[in-house]
């Protein structure tokens, strides 16, 4: 299935040679997708392999560019994935936003305080194996920290950690009658990362979410317990998002209940400053972030819709100019 699906993508002169030239051409595409439940996956194998793979840094043939390829057909979530892999040079993760455990919530389940980057609460983060290997956080830096390297830094010894650090578990029937295997890991270190989304919104169009934050470790006892409240056969990420004390970002729940969809993107750093910019570039306005300020940048004349609310003149200038590709 992900040979098929790296062909309509990319092309392949094999194809050629046996007479299909259209098809040897490929679509010279930036991402892709699959529809999977229910009209696929509940007769046939689910595509959470290649989903998974295509999105990673590396296949069987070593070090790749990663492919944003989103699964349950959520075009916007492919978008997302597509934005935030451009700006940070790493793979990009597709995640329900699944559940947030507050730490009253986390210390009467488990018995324990949550602690560090935790102590505010967090997010789980997961989907059917269709996120990228590299966020296990197998992959180490100099100082023996958790990265997510691009694919030109990958080495076989990252690849390998990548692998040893995932396993395929048997799809659960409840969701893929057909069968087939997903990917199962869990975060294994404290990584910088940046969750966004991209939505569409009737009579405004396109806006952009982006919540920074880190993901974060449990131990072991903890995390067994919260991660069987859901689908323990998927790959996990425990996900807490930089607090500012107001808006959507008052605590960790209000980032959660403003998300715009039970789905988001994760990438490797603090990049939502690049997404600010960005997303102004494209005339898509940013309904919430957590960015600080003195980092965010906009065209000039985004100044002339207002300088007190600057999410209004994003709004208004973003109106006004309209979308750069329409």
């Amino acid at each position: 299935m992900t040979l098929i699906i790296r062909d309509i993508l990319f092309g392949n002169p094999k194809l050629d040679e046996m007479g299909w030239h259209e098809e040897a051409l490929g679509r010279s595409a930036v991402a892709g997708g699959f529809q999977g439940q229910r009209q696929w996956t509940d007769w046939l194998p689910n595509a959470d392999f290649s989903e998974a793979i295509l999105a990673s840094t590396f296949d069987w043939n070593g070090p790749k560019q990663p492919t944003p390829f989103a699964t349950e057909n959520d075009t916007c979530n492919c978008i997302s994935m597509l934005l935030g892999t451009l700006v940070s040079h790493s793979a990009p993760g597709f995640h329900d936003v699944r559940t947030y455990w507050s730490p009253e919530a986390y210390e009467r389940v488990t018995g324990q305080k949550p602690a560090g980057k935790a102590a505010n609460g967090f997010m789980h983060l997961l989907n059917s194996g269709a996120t990228a290997l590299d966020e296990t956080g197998a992959c180490k830096d100099e100082k023996g920290e958790s990265v997510m390297k691009p694919f030109w830094e990958m080495r076989p010894q990252d690849i390998r950690a990548c692998l040893k650090a995932t396993d395929w578990c048997r799809a659960n029937y409840e969701y893929f009658r057909g069968g087939g295997f997903s990917s199962h890991f869990r975060c294994q270190g404290e990584m910088p990362v940046t969750m966004l989304r991209f939505n569409i919104v009737d009579g405004v169009g396109p806006v952009l979410q982006i919540a920074e934050g880190w993901t974060v470790t449990l131990p072991e006892k903890a995390h067994e317990i919260l991660n069987r409240r859901t689908d323990p056969t998927w790959p996990t990420v425990w996900f807490a998002p930089r607090l500012t004390g107001h808006g959507a970002f008052t605590d960790v729940y209000s980032v959660m209940a403003n998300w715009g969809a039970n789905h988001g993107a994760t990438v490797y750093g603090h990049v939502g400053a690049d997404l600010i910019t960005l997303a102004s570039m494209l005339r898509i306005p940013v309904t919430m972030h957590n960015v600080p300020q003195e980092h965010v940048y906009r065209p000039h004349a985004w100044a002339s819709f207002g300088t007190e609310d600057k999410q209004a003149a994003d709004y208004a200038a973003c109106r006004k100019y309209g979308p750069l590709y329409g």
